[in-house]
């Protein structure tokens, strides 16, 4: 279980001292996020759980969310940047899990485009942005990371087959200090994006810390589904696939690697 009182202290001088918000169990604590937004909850709010009883990932795909495995939160931000630079913020939200992940175990988490954590082959955790927008200006942004931490066993028909914390660090993480490092982390990737430069770095920082956004032969799955070989990120975020068609770019959906012909 987390001790709250712990965590104000370390994120006492933090946006998001005095909004911590945890529950047992939850449905959702990016639905609890998205309502408290609509209710008027300030910029900074926390919402954590022990257990998700409904948890969701990009696509209503379902994230299963063991009582105590896991971390399961959802934070709200009223950002101060206009929506063009919305779809940088899953990208930037990925690249603080992964450091976070780093500062508290030493792993190396990929960063599959646009929300996946993967260690090696395996999927640790997932990231769900959701947002109001005006076209113009961005109402809030709520942005929900799962990560695997204590979990032995997955399901054995999972597209990608998953992994945890502690079977790749070989010990047991605390999820305390996971949650803490992840939100200081949240914080400096969110205060980046209000910088002039960010279309330029953000898309950097990820081809850096990604093996799937240059030379991978992959399958994009959704809207604009095609396959063929990543040619880095565009200003947006927007993944380039170079197809035998030509240049697609895709704004949205998933990447998946391309399975090997068989003769």
């Amino acid at each position: 279980m987390f001790d709250v009182a712990q965590l104000e202290s370390l994120l006492a001088r933090s946006i998001f001292a005095g909004h911590l918000h945890f529950s047992p169990a939850t449905e959702s604590t990016n639905t609890d996020a998205l309502a408290a937004a609509r209710a008027g909850a300030p910029h900074g709010s926390v919402f954590f759980a022990d257990e998700q009883l409904a948890g969701r990932g990009r696509g209503d795909h379902a994230w299963h969310s063991a009582a105590g495995q896991g971390l399961y939160v959802s934070v709200l931000l009223r950002p101060d940047f206009p929506a063009a630079v919305l779809p940088l913020l899953p990208l930037a939200s990925g690249l603080a899990a992964a450091e976070a992940i780093h500062a508290v175990t030493v792993l190396v988490a990929d960063i599959r485009w646009p929300n996946d954590l993967l260690i090696g082959p395996r999927k640790v955790g997932g990231i769900l942005v959701e947002a109001k927008s005006d076209g113009k200006n961005v109402g809030y942004a709520v942005v929900g990371i799962g990560i695997n931490v204590h979990q032995r066993d997955f399901a054995p028909d999972l597209s990608t087959p998953a992994t945890s914390l502690d079977l790749e660090s070989g010990r047991r993480i605390s999820r305390q200090s996971l949650l803490a490092s992840l939100l200081k982390s949240l914080q400096r990737e969110s205060l980046g994006l209000l910088a002039a430069d960010a279309a330029e770095v953000i898309p950097r920082r990820l081809r850096e810390a990604s093996t799937w956004i240059c030379g991978r032969e992959v399958e994009v799955h959704g809207p604009q589904a095609c396959s063929g070989v990543t040619d880095g990120l565009d200003r947006n975020g927007f993944l380039r696939v170079r197809t035998s068609a030509g240049l697609v770019i895709a704004q949205t959906g998933g990447i998946r690697e391309k399975p090997a012909s068989s003769c």
